[in-house]
């Protein structure tokens, strides 16, 4: 039988070495299981036990009941019918064996009916959902709008709602995104009043929110009149009654069984989720944050179905008396591809693991007060290093998905134009994961200052106390690459002109990416022969990609922003 978990030896290695056990100990409390949930695990191993049973679920839903039914879900897509929405009948027939399967709350805690899984499987989860159907992973397991709700909701909507979720009877949706505010969410017009008895309110547009048709949502709106700007903003509940109405769904270019929708509030009830005025600055960056991470494994997932067709395609089809696959054009971009897509995944693991310390962290201080001064130094430590590696994940991930569908359609020659090969498809689907949920200039500028702070620093000299010493070469080489890198970030440093900082922003970042995806390769590469090959072909590109983009950093002549006005207009 298929199952997307067996058949992939990359993640399979990946759940074989990386580190769980911490994350493990602060996910179930030290296994005191104070609430005495049944299914709840006894130790690390029975743990990594129910893991690898849910994702083995998951891997053969997705091999035999999903993947199947992508095309015809792209071909359906949805419709808005009296109001309503309606799935793709493959979809419905997903969704429905998810909930029966007791898999949509993925990382919800057990006392409202979830699997209290960390993030690390879920990136996993993730992946495979995507490597069968991009637009499914959309309708997100519930995780990002149900751990919103549940890190910074009363435990009154807690109760009434995480069950809902979990149980898979509702959808969810998060509400931000306006005609007018689109990345910039500070603009946001929708307003949110209280009435004489303290009960809030909803007006007004939201635009492009992904199953906005789903019963509850998390909505960004403005609660201060006269206050401008993030301070004005708060987080609300809304549970889906008449008086919003769904004005129409979005012709996409992909990702067709998800509906995009915009949304008329008419006065709808509205719950305030913690504190006002808190509503951007606090809960919305986490449940972006949140977000960015679900994208970046949809980004490898849609990249690993594309490698593999266009594979599949490069075996079966002679040119010249022999398969394409043998000749070295093709085979180069094949390489190129599965590399890409491995240095995408160690990063994806990477900054799920980073993610996971720091909720268990912050989870450890709420439950225990009287322990925050031992857990503060560790909290901020990777409090840090998650705002710098998700939008790095995030940035890499998807420019990666979109580089290698572009690929996998050109092996595929003229066939892979055509709607009869899934190809078409992924090329379609890749191209939102670079947009939604921050674009990849976005992950540029929330990831820059990690590296003039000297968190990249940090991060860089953490990974040179391991043991490298089974790739003295490429270490050396790696160490080169670094040094580069480290010139250049002093040089940008000095600058005073905030124009050419942002100018060089996106070549720092990259170069960032790159040192720390080689040094977790060239970990990796201690476990597996195949994997210090994989990591002396990256490091050696990696190594004239820094020096590329430090020199021309060095070099301090920026002719694009003289000249950018009378060559554009």
């Amino acid at each position: 039988m298929e199952n997307f978990l067996r058949d992939n030896e990359d993640i399979l290695f990946h759940l074989e070495h990386m580190d769980l056990d911490r994350i493990i100990r602060l996910r179930e409390n030290d296994f005191k299981n104070e609430e005495g949930a049944p299914y709840a695990p006894t130790d690390i191993a029975d743990a990594k036990d129910s893991y690898f049973k849910v994702l083995d679920m998951i891997g053969k839903i997705c091999a035999e009941t999903l993947a199947p039914r992508a095309a015809e879900i792209d071909q359906e897509g949805v419709r808005l019918i009296d109001g309503e929405v309606q799935y793709a009948k493959g979809t419905q027939e997903a969704l429905d064996l998810f909930a029966k399967a007791d898999l949509m709350g993925f990382c919800l805690p057990r006392k409202y009916g979830g699997l209290n899984f960390p993030s690390t499987m879920l990136s996993i989860a993730a992946e495979m959902i995507a490597r069968a159907d991009a637009s499914f992973l959309n309708f997100g397991l519930q995780q990002d709008i149900g751990e919103t709700l549940n890190k910074f909701g009363s435990e009154e909507l807690k109760s009434r709602y995480l069950p809902r979720l979990a149980s898979g009877e509702w959808g969810s949706s998060m509400i931000l995104t306006e005609p007018d505010a689109g990345s910039d969410l500070q603009a946001v017009r929708l307003k949110a009043h209280q009435d004489a008895d303290g009960k809030w309110y909803l007006n007004g547009v939201k635009r492009f929110i992904t199953n906005g048709n789903g019963r509850l949502g998390l909505v960004l709106a403005r609660s201060e009149e006269n206050m401008q700007g993030a301070r004005g903003l708060s987080f609300f509940l809304y549970e889906r009654d008449e008086k919003m109405v769904i004005r129409r769904l979005e012709d996409k270019l992909g990702i067709h069984g998800s509906p995009t929708c915009e949304l008329q509030f008419n006065n709808a009830r509205g719950y305030l989720v913690g504190e006002r005025r808190r509503g951007l600055s606090k809960y919305t960056m986490w449940l972006m944050n949140s977000a960015r991470l679900g994208i970046a494994a949809q980004a490898v997932g849609i990249a690993e179905a594309a490698y593999r067709e266009a594979n599949k395609y490069a075996e079966e089809r002679v040119q010249f008396g022999a398969p394409v696959k043998s000749l070295p054009p093709v085979f180069e971009m094949l390489t190129e591809m599965k590399i890409s897509i491995e240095a995408a995944r160690t990063l994806l693991f990477e900054t799920a693991r980073i993610v996971d310390l720091k909720e268990g962290l912050e989870h450890i201080k709420e439950l225990y007060p009287d322990r925050a001064d031992q857990i503060n130094s560790d909290l901020k430590s990777y409090s840090r290093l998650a705002n710098l590696y998700t939008p790095m994940v995030k940035g890499y991930a998807t420019e990666m998905a979109n580089r290698i569908a572009y690929d996998a359609i050109q092996i595929h020659g003229g066939t892979g134009f055509m709607r009869d090969f899934n190809v078409e498809r992924h090329y379609r689907d890749a191209r939102i994961t670079s947009i939604y949920e921050g674009t990849t200039q976005l992950q540029v500028v929330a990831a820059i200052g990690g590296l003039t702070s000297g968190t990249i620093n940090t991060v860089l000299d953490d990974y040179e106390t391991e043991d490298f010493s089974h790739a003295p070469r490429l270490h050396k080489q790696l160490m080169t690459a670094r040094n580069k890198f480290e010139k250049a970030l002093v040089q940008i440093k000095g600058i005073e002109d905030a124009e050419l900082v942002s100018y060089h922003a996106r070549r720092m970042v990259e170069m960032a990416t790159d040192l720390v995806q080689s040094y977790l390769l060239l970990r990796d590469a201690r476990y597996s022969q195949r994997k210090l090959k994989i990591a002396e072909t990256f490091i050696e590109k990696m190594s004239t990609r820094i020096t590329m983009n430090a020199e021309f950093i060095l070099d301090g002549d920026s002719s694009l922003l003289r000249n950018y006005s009378e060559i554009i207009g």
